[in-house]
């Protein structure tokens, strides 16, 4: 579940670079009151910490399938 989320900050905040690049527009700065505004600010601590916990999926064992964790939950 905190995979998820996780990866939806991440495209959220991919996205918003996005529109940074090719329009000079700061949707969450423009949603957030400004790049200096509390929500702007939280979101953007929000997307950092996404993408810190992002980092593990590159060193987790990806041979575990569902299969095994159905097992495992199963004993």
């Amino acid at each position: 579940m905190i995979d998820r989320i996780a990866l939806t900050l991440l495209i959220i905040g991919g996205l918003n670079w996005g529109s940074i690049g090719i329009f000079q527009f700061d949707l969450v700065g423009f949603i957030g009151g400004g790049q200096t505004g509390v929500v702007s600010r939280i979101i953007y601590i929000l997307v950092a910490l996404a993408a810190i916990w992002c980092v593990t999926l590159l060193f987790r064992d990806s041979r575990t399938t569902f299969m095994d964790e159905a097992e495992i939950s199963a004993t």
